[in-house]
């Protein structure tokens, strides 16, 4: 049987700790993975992404010290989790996919890190490619992705 592999981009995992449009169906995907049905992934860039999204929303003041520290661990603490108990595969940046990464930005003129979800995605042969971003969900379908737009 040929495991359903799903792609989060880093908006996707947002989603997962910040109650938003589109949380349901990534809940459900982390629920799935923990059930066996699924296997999550992303990029190692992703990683640095998300850490950075909830620093920032602790440096503008939109949530205390407490919170910041209370979702840093609970995501850590969920990745290393599902690694244990291989239900995630976090993709790392090799030489491979840097290189597709710069031609599709040449071809689309995109930031590299929208390309390298894009690459990662591929490379990793993802059933689902899920995003918040309208932009990155566009170019995902035409790169040939079963790109999930979550709003």
């Amino acid at each position: 049987m040929i495991e359903k592999v799903v792609y989060l981009d880093s908006s996707a995992i947002v989603k997962k700790y910040v109650y938003e449009i589109g949380s349901e169906s990534i809940r459900a995907e982390y629920h799935e993975a923990y059930l066996g049905n699924v296997l999550l992934s992303f990029s190692v860039w992703n990683i640095g992404e998300v850490i950075g999204v909830f620093d920032r929303a602790y440096r503008q003041k939109r949530i205390e010290k407490e919170q910041l520290d209370e979702v840093m661990t609970r995501f850590s603490n969920e990745t290393a989790g599902l690694k244990k108990i291989s239900r995630i595969r976090i993709i790392t940046l090799s030489e491979r996919i840097m290189e597709a990464s710069w031609d599709v930005v040449i071809r689309n003129h995109i930031y590299v890190a929208d390309a390298l979800q894009i690459t990662s995605a591929v490379e990793v042969g993802c059933k689902e490619f899920y995003t918040g971003d309208e932009k990155l969900h566009n170019l995902a379908l035409s790169s040939g992705l079963n790109s999930i737009y979550l709003g």
